[in-house]
């Protein structure tokens, strides 16, 4: 009994790794994962017009614009070497009239742009080169939360390129980080990245690229590393660089809802036991969803059997798929689960989003569009610049929280409490703006 411990043991001791063989993961990593990674320049040409300039010869005209060239680096990281094809952010080469690519062996090559697409800041970039080493491509849906991974880039500049630091991962999904208008599912991680990492690659400890790094969060005083960093998830950049390379834009799917998270209140009014899903605040009239049977008030707990946790991931899971295709989504109605299949249109334009929103914007009596406030009233969230309301003093961000002397604590309160009232009679709101209480009384007309 004792020998046979004793043998367990010695196993066991062997077989559990030791210090050297963690170090090798990130030597390995970091070996093979830096050939991959490129330094670029960019170069942009502004035009400029000095108020101090005075010419005694009176030979120029101090207000005609001058020109003066601009640098910016970045990183990027070679995806297919046969075809010299290279992923980076779209805001490392945006506008550039130059872009020069430097490789890990110090050559320097001129790169020419395949497409680029500012609602993922992604761009494809090509350049014509012989031995060339690519990265190979991940599955970032199997990351996990504390997780090491490894981050390849070129902080600060030239002189500090391919430099390797590593960190773990902090969380998943994260959105609103640079802008609402972009599509953001961030994996967020603790590596050290810096201005001049952008673009650059983010490795596990198999090696496998799974992420683009894209954006630091700082302390609000420097634009150094504050310890949390964001990368595209490469699958989210797997659809992108597939439509930048065929075609040099990305087409994606579109639904025609505007949508709102869940909170506890609206939850408990529409009958949910949780807050997870998305919930659709306005249909665009005509649009796929509108076509396909979505309504106001609908809640979509899933899209083609994938589980829906908020409307930040329906956005960015509906951008995925392609014009044309049918989607399937489990939608929660008056308390009864149903399914839905749309099929999705092209998503337009910022802009002409936008106008389509705003064109189909359904204004209450008082020309005011608003949400829950945690309880404590109602925030307006959009105001008709026609309507009694913004006459009379009342803006966007103010909190109702009383209707002619009634309570107003919720959405439902707000809505009950106006439906009281119509064309020619008198309303007094009570509002909170900055932390002060404001009281407005007018007609309705």
């Amino acid at each position: 009994m004792k020998k046979l411990f004793v043998l367990f043991f010695m196993g066991f001791l062997f077989s559990y790794p030791n210090k050297n063989d963690f170090n090798e993961l990130f030597i390995k990593v970091s070996q093979e994962g830096s050939p991959a990674v490129v330094s670029i320049l960019s170069e942009k040409t502004e035009q400029y017009i000095n108020p101090f300039f005075f010419d005694p010869f009176g030979n120029s005209d101090p207000f005609e614009p001058q020109e003066r060239k601009s640098q910016g680096i970045g990183s990027g990281v070679i995806i297919d070497k046969k075809k010299g094809h290279i992923l980076t952010n779209n805001h490392v080469i945006d506008d550039a009239n130059e872009i020069k690519v430097i490789l890990f062996d110090k050559r320097e090559l001129e790169a020419e742009i395949l497409g680029t697409d500012p609602l993922s800041d992604l761009a494809v970039l090509k350049v014509d080169a012989d031995d060339l080493e690519q990265a190979t491509m991940g599955d970032s849906d199997n990351l996990e939360i504390g997780e090491w991974v490894i981050a390849i880039g070129s902080p600060f500049g030239l002189h500090l390129n391919h430099t390797v630091t590593c960190g773990i991962v902090s969380a998943k999904g994260r959105s609103d980080v640079i802008s609402r208008a972009n599509f953001e599912n961030f994996i967020q991680h603790d590596a050290a990245i810096n201005p001049g990492n952008s673009g650059g690659a983010l490795f596990d400890l198999n090696g496998d690229l799974i992420g683009i790094n894209t954006a630091i969060a700082t302390d609000g005083f420097s634009k150094s590393n504050a310890g949390v960093g964001f990368a595209i998830p490469i699958n989210q950049a797997k659809r992108v660089i597939e439509d930048l390379i065929n075609g040099g834009q990305v087409l994606r799917g579109y639904l025609g809802v505007m949508i709102q998270d869940l909170d506890e209140n609206k939850a408990k009014v529409l009958g949910l036991e949780d807050k997870k899903g998305a919930f659709i605040s306005m249909v665009v009239e005509d649009g796929p969803a509108d076509k396909g049977g979505l309504k106001e008030k609908d809640v979509i707990i899933s899209l083609n059997s994938k589980p829906i946790e908020n409307s930040n991931q329906l956005r960015n899971d509906v951008s995925t798929l392609r014009p044309g295709e049918t989607a399937v989504f489990s939608i929660v109605r008056n308390e009864l689960l149903q399914s839905i299949s749309v099929v999705l249109g092209q998503r337009p334009d910022e802009n002409s989003i936008g106008d389509s929103y705003k064109q189909k914007t359904k204004y209450d009596l008082l020309g005011l569009i608003i949400e829950d406030n945690d309880n404590e009233g109602v925030k307006i969230i959009d105001i008709s610049f026609d309507g009694e309301a913004y006459s009379n003093n009342i803006r966007k961000n103010d909190i109702i929280n009383e209707v002619n002397r009634i309570e107003i604590k919720n959405s439902e309160d707000y809505y009950n409490e106006i439906e009281k009232y119509s064309k020619g009679d008198v309303i007094m709101l009570r509002i909170v703006r900055n932390g002060n209480n404001l009281y407005e009384a007018f007609e309705i007309k």
